[in-house]
């Protein structure tokens, strides 16, 4: 009974492993766009729940198809919406998880509205006026290569011919 119970143990923290092993390996994602390839490093250590709610969406395929639905140059450029007119969501609401962190060119913040706890899958990467947003929108990554497919994308508040998120993947 003892060495069964040592089996069991011993099993458990063998998958525990595995697993945060290849959650450690979860630390970009590639969006292929309809302008090209964007990279972002995934910040968990700032915001580890909006990066595994994130890791999760892309996983299931929920960013494959999604448009790009508000382009402000100078700002932002938002995208995450299924119905791609900025109300929609996955409907799962996520806690935020404000920092110091700055908001820079390339930074990647969760959209949310007036309620700091409605973030849900809808996210901004930040072009170069978000400095403001800094405390106040939760960061969850940072573009590493593609800010320029990011400034090519279609402008508008939806774009006329937007631009979309062909797929989503996690990369390392």
């Amino acid at each position: 009974m003892f060495k069964k119970i040592i089996a069991i143990i011993t099993s458990f923290f063998i998958v525990e492993q595995v697993a945060s092993a290849s959650e450690a390996n979860e630390d970009k994602i590639l969006l292929n766009t309809s302008k090209g390839e964007i990279v972002i490093k995934l910040l968990p250590e700032i915001a580890p729940t909006h990066v595994s709610r994130i890791v999760e969406l892309v996983k299931s395929g929920f960013y494959d198809g999604i448009i790009f639905h508000r382009i402000i140059p100078g700002f932002m450029a938002q995208t995450g919406d299924p119905k791609g007119n900025g109300t929609g969501g996955s409907g799962t609401n996520l806690k935020a998880e404000f920092s110091d962190y700055q908001y820079i060119y390339g930074t990647v913040g969760m959209a949310r509205t007036m309620d700091p706890n409605s973030a849900d899958s809808q996210f901004f990467i930040c072009f170069d006026g978000c400095g403001h947003l800094t405390g106040q929108y939760t960061v969850w990554g940072q573009v590493e290569t593609g800010m320029e497919v990011v400034e090519a994308l279609n402008v508008g508040e939806p774009p006329s011919d937007p631009d979309k998120i062909i797929s989503a993947k996690i990369i390392n």
